[in-house]
């Protein structure tokens, strides 16, 4: 038997903490993976750029011709933005920006955020705002849909 180390007072616990930072990431429903989404994204989809990021989004429809399916959102990091402690940083940054944005997302939706070289060394809140402004821009020029349902409340 291992003796436990003492917690000092009022320490958190990590026990169980993988839980609470489930809520913090982005679903793993809403993760692009296939290079086929990344492709489509990109070459089909409407282009927003900012200095520090750039995003593609390209409204799509499953197989059934329907919108339910969940919004999936890829993230780019070449490295140009820096070494890979660098990069899976930004990416890790953006990931946890996008989780908070995801509802503005229409269903069925592919949504590639490509990190430019100043990424690396932009703010957290800079990155966000750039992610705001990109975003706005982009479910802007796309126009009112009355049946596109966002991946918020139905």
């Amino acid at each position: 038997m291992t003796p436990q180390r003492a917690q000092p007072p009022g320490a958190p616990s990590h026990r169980g903490s993988h839980r609470s930072r489930r809520s913090l990431v982005l679903p793993s429903a809403s993760r692009m993976r296939r290079s086929e989404d990344f492709a489509t994204a990109i070459r089909r989809g409407r282009r927003a750029g900012r200095p520090s990021l750039v995003l593609h989004l390209n409204v799509v429809q499953n197989a059934d011709g329907d919108r339910d399916a969940p919004p999936l959102v890829g993230f780019v990091v070449s490295k140009a933005v820096g070494g890979a402690v660098t990069r899976n940083t930004v990416k890790r940054r953006l990931r946890h920006l996008m989780r908070v944005r995801l509802h503005r997302l229409p269903r069925g939706s592919l949504l590639v955020v490509r990190a430019n070289p100043p990424a690396a060394s932009a703010r957290s809140e800079h990155l966000a705002a750039e992610l705001d402004v990109a975003l706005d821009r982009l479910l802007r020029r796309r126009g009112p849909d009355p049946q596109a349902r966002t991946d918020g409340q139905a």
